[in-house]
């Protein structure tokens, strides 16, 4: 597990990007070695990175065989802001719940109407849930 030491301008600025962030990169890797990165959805809730995912999705696969991944922020244009988390993944068959479910959907409300899709329905949809423990955050 990691601290975030708020007492800086850079944990200042991990902890918003945790927070407001709408989307960041998961790599996995894959069989042959390669690291594979998705945009994904995420939420922050509890010191862990939570993701939605449909079944049967390579990353899934990834992780079983390697669950070492990173999370990437989004830098600005010119390669500032700076943010990966490297943490352990873990897979579970059941989807998100409880008051993470809640958080979720105020999160991505907009998004899921976007989508065409009610939240149940995405729910449904994205039944998988990756629980990451952040390990090691690194950036500038």
């Amino acid at each position: 597990m990691i601290t975030i030491d708020t007492s800086t301008d850079f944990g200042k600025r991990i902890v918003r990007q945790l927070d407001d962030e709408v989307m960041v990169w998961l790599t996995t890797v894959g069989t042959s070695g390669t690291p594979a990165p998705n945009p994904v959805w995420f939420l922050w809730h509890d010191d862990e990175i939570l993701i939605s995912s449909q079944p049967a999705k390579a990353k899934l696969h990834n992780i079983a065989g390697h669950p070492q991944v990173t999370v990437n922020f989004n830098a600005t244009h010119s390669g500032g802001d700076v943010g990966v988390i490297s943490g352990t993944a873990v897979v579970e068959e059941s989807p998100i719940s409880g008051a993470a479910l809640a958080a979720y959907n105020a999160k991505y409300a907009d998004a899921i109407v976007a989508l065409g899709m009610t939240t149940d329905q995405f729910h449904a949809d994205y039944s998988v849930l990756i629980r990451i423990t952040p390990k090691k955050l690194r950036g500038f």
